[in-house]
């Protein structure tokens, strides 16, 4: 997590309303036990009773519940102006090259647009629109397009650039997914950035978010051949993602193929069990698979989960509070935690 400004500039952007600093920081009032984001128009509290933290999970573990005029759980990338005029530009071209000269072309600071997506996403601006690029060349494909036809729907000049793209994401060059095969992938648009989803027609065996380092590894572990296309169970996983991430839902009951050595399906499992909006160490996740010492072995079961969010791995923290380990990004982790924390606050 980025380091919080000093408490000074921090009360002084809250009395302000600042919105350029929405997202940098939110504050807990000590006196009400409520937590805001900066910009909230709730009266101001004295400096002494402000606790500052640098995402809303860290608040809710410290006891805060979300102030319900400013929704402090909601995207905090929602309230930057920067960040919402660049995401609207890319989702109108989504197969643009853009680079930093086009964001400077549109008045902005292309430093401060770096910083902005680093802070809300992970990633950077034109990290997100190189993903975007690619999602287009995947829906040609799966539509059927040539590679050729494909490429330059994603904006790449050329096809080894393009082959090469592809094969970071699949493990494979695209014309290796054609045909008939067992395995079906396709792309999935989530809030918190593209997902590929794989799955035959009985279960999911793989979800994970595009610009994870070990996603190919993780393809290299689901048997089978693995085509382009779409079936019954993605278009599951989809709806029930797309319930979750609306704060409706937290149940899961798409089928899964879990792929791993008999401990790491164990944890997983146990995994599922821990409560929506509930925060478990590895310590306490070993205690409850009956293995109090095996501790640094359940933190690389973790970190091995091929199903990102329905194998729940966001749900276990470090044992003094801290978001730690989450293969997705510790940006993803906070998200994730913040939108179970709305689910339980309104069951």
């Amino acid at each position: 997590m980025l380091d919080l400004p000093d408490p000074e500039r921090l009360y002084a952007a809250l009395v302000a309303r600042d919105a350029s600093m929405e997202g940098r920081a939110l504050v807990g009032v000590t006196t009400t036990g409520i937590f805001c984001r900066l910009t909230c128009p709730a009266r101001k509290p004295r400096p002494e009773h402000c606790r500052w933290f640098d995402g809303a999970a860290a608040a809710v573990a410290a006891g805060f519940r979300p102030c319900r005029r400013c929704h402090p759980l909601g995207p905090q990338a929602e309230g930057d102006a920067t960040v919402q005029r660049l995401l609207a530009a890319l989702r109108d071209d989504p197969g643009r090259r853009w680079t930093e000269g086009d964001v400077a072309a549109m008045g902005l600071d292309p430093s401060t647009a770096r910083r902005a997506f680093r802070r809300h996403f992970g990633v950077t601006f034109l990290d997100l629109a190189r993903q975007a690029r690619l999602r287009e060349g995947v829906r040609g494909l799966k539509a059927g397009e040539a590679v050729i036809g494909a490429q330059l729907d994603a904006g790449f000049d050329s096809a080894s650039g393009f082959r090469n793209a592809f094969a970071r994401l699949f493990g494979q060059p695209p014309a290796a997914m054609r045909g008939a095969a067992g395995l079906l992938a396709d792309w999935l648009d989530t809030p918190l950035g593209g997902m590929i989803a794989v799955a035959d027609d009985d279960a999911l065996h793989l979800l994970e978010f595009v610009d994870r380092h070990a996603l190919t590894a993780s393809l290299r572990r689901v048997p089978g051949a693995v085509a382009l296309g779409r079936n019954a169970i993605i278009d599951r996983a989809e709806a029930e993602l797309a319930a979750f991430f609306a704060a409706r839902e937290a149940r899961f009951t798409v089928p899964l193929a879990l792929h791993g050595t008999a401990f790491e399906r164990e944890v997983w499992e146990r995994l599922r069990t821990i409560p929506p909006g509930e925060t478990w160490s590895y310590g306490a996740l070993a205690q409850a698979i009956a293995r109090p010492a095996a501790t640094r072995a359940v933190a690389r079961a973790n970190s091995r989960n091929h199903i990102a969010i329905i194998v729940p791995c966001h749900r276990v923290i470090g044992a003094d509070g801290s978001l730690t380990g989450y293969a997705g990004g510790l940006w993803r982790k906070e998200a994730l935690i913040g939108i179970e924390a709305r689910l339980r606050a309104g069951a």
